[in-house]
């Protein structure tokens, strides 16, 4: 029998997948930490603990860090692998929004799940994940509990900035005026659900519409885009893996095709 991995190193977190020939073996995240090259040896070590295997036929890397993977037999770009990694587990996607930590991402799939088009958001870090994370740590609660508590709220405030930097200033603001957490997160996700929305419309909406990245665990933030863009999205079962799982998938195709 045969293994495949995928490894993806995010700005902030990072993540492995071990699969075969027919099902996903082994998954692993852990943070990106300021060493990647240290970070890609853990999740290799990690995985085999998971799962013993002798050998592994191929391996392919994909994220900001892909270049430090220092056992790869290939790096590959991170949109390509999302657009495969969503093709696994939904060959009837054609739009998929991938929210990561630092960026956010729009790709139009064609009916083969093969990149049309893509768009991604500018350098800010309100456009990303990263933007709850500090949202969170204004209101000093664990990101983890930020979806559902924002479902909670009645009011959600309106961010009137597009800066993360000034997003935090503009929490800690509210805070002091008296409004709830609740309404706070709620009015993060809408803001963050805005831009997407936007990004969305620049390259059309094309059902199904799917959701992937670590935003697809918050579902806070999937309901805000929801309600954005008027149609429901699927998110796949450990969305942060999708990444990952695609690169894989490629590693296992690339070394079939050898054969």
């Amino acid at each position: 029998m045969t293994f495949f991995m995928g490894i993806d190193i995010g700005s902030q977190n990072s993540k492995g997948v071990v699969i075969n020939e027919e099902a996903i073996l082994a998954r692993y995240k852990c943070s990106s930490g300021i060493n990647y090259n240290s970070t890609a040896g853990t999740i290799k070590e990690e995985l085999f603990k998971i799962k013993p295997i002798a050998d592994i036929s191929y391996t392919m890397a994909t994220g900001c860090g892909a270049d430090n993977v220092f056992y790869a037999d290939e790096k590959v770009y991170d949109i390509k692998c999302s657009a495969r990694g969503i093709t696994y587990f939904s060959d009837s996607v054609r739009t998929l929004i991938e929210v990561g930590a630092r960026s956010t991402r729009v790709i139009r799939l064609s009916e083969k799940g093969k990149v049309i088009n893509f768009s991604m958001n500018d350098r800010c870090a309100a456009g990303g994940g990263i933007f709850l994370q500090v949202i969170a740590n204004v209101l000093r609660i664990d990101l983890e509990g930020v979806g559902r508590l924002s479902l909670q709220s009645k009011n959600p405030i309106t961010f009137n900035t597009g800066c993360a930097v000034f997003g935090e200033t503009e929490a800690i603001t509210r805070v002091c005026e008296g409004f709830s957490k609740e309404d706070i997160l709620a009015g993060a996700h809408k803001a963050l659900a805005e831009k997407i929305s936007a990004m969305v419309t620049k390259i059309g909406l094309e059902e199904k519409c799917a959701l992937a990245g670590g935003g697809g665990l918050d579902v806070g933030l999937v309901k805000s885009i929801e309600n954005k863009i008027g149609t429901e999205l699927i998110v796949p079962s450990q969305p942060e893996y999708i990444s990952a799982l695609g690169a894989a998938i490629m590693a296992r195709q690339k070394f079939m095709s050898c054969q």
